[in-house]
């Protein structure tokens, strides 16, 4: 099948998307408006950009009326109205669920930890809260905010952070110091409703040796 991106709808684009780019890892990301009013949501498009400077990114889009989802709202700079300010934890075997209720469109100021029973926590840093299950947590300053389709229903925006503190659980550190994924238990998206654990991995060294023999 070949296909020309301009003739499919959003929702096709969509579903492209989340089927061909998987697994992906989910952001768990807490922020809070400027009355103090906290928010937590899961996001998959989701990733780390770079270590020097040490900047990780997620998109959430627009809402279906074009409007801004209250993750945006929040976290965009205090200029725009937001607290500059988010944090991102992780989806695990043990949380996945209670993450994935999050997803829930909630009136604007009621608790997603509350639903989900999460526990909210205090960031060392940044204002925005956190969830005291995750086994990392990254607080992050927001550096920059790209909106590609502003006020058009389910546009796509991005939002770049500036990681100023780390929460990291010793249980999920081996002997060096390094985060074991064994241990860690992350979950990743896949396309509609389905998840996959990363239970399965590989040992493949780098570059040529990759081909073997």
């Amino acid at each position: 099948m070949e296909i020309d991106p301009a003739t499919l709808t959003e929702a096709r684009r969509y579903g492209l998307l989340i089927g061909a780019i998987v697994p992906r890892p989910i952001a768990v990301v807490g922020t809070v408006d400027r009355a103090g009013r906290s928010n937590l949501a899961p996001f998959s498009f989701f990733n780390g950009i770079s270590s020097e400077p040490f900047l990780v990114m997620f998109c959430p889009a627009n809402r279906e009326d074009g409007g801004e989802k209250d993750t945006l709202a929040n976290a965009k700079s205090e200029a725009e109205g937001g607290t500059g300010c988010f944090s991102i934890g992780l989806a695990t075997e043990r949380t996945v669920r209670r993450v994935v209720a999050c997803s829930e469109r909630l009136p604007h100021g009621e608790s997603e930890f509350a639903l989900s029973g999460l526990t909210p926590a205090a960031c060392v840093r940044i204002r925005a809260p956190r969830f005291a299950e995750s086994p990392v947590t990254f607080e992050c300053e927001t550096v920059e905010v790209k909106r590609f389709a502003p006020g058009v229903p389910d546009g796509g925006n991005l939002i770049i952070g500036r990681v100023v503190y780390l929460h990291v659980d010793d249980g999920v550190l081996d002997e060096r110091a390094r985060i074991d994924p064994a241990r860690l238990e992350a979950v990743g998206r896949m396309g509609g409703a389905s998840y996959c654990t990363t239970r399965d991995r590989l040992e493949i060294p780098r570059g040529r040796a990759a081909l073997g023999g």
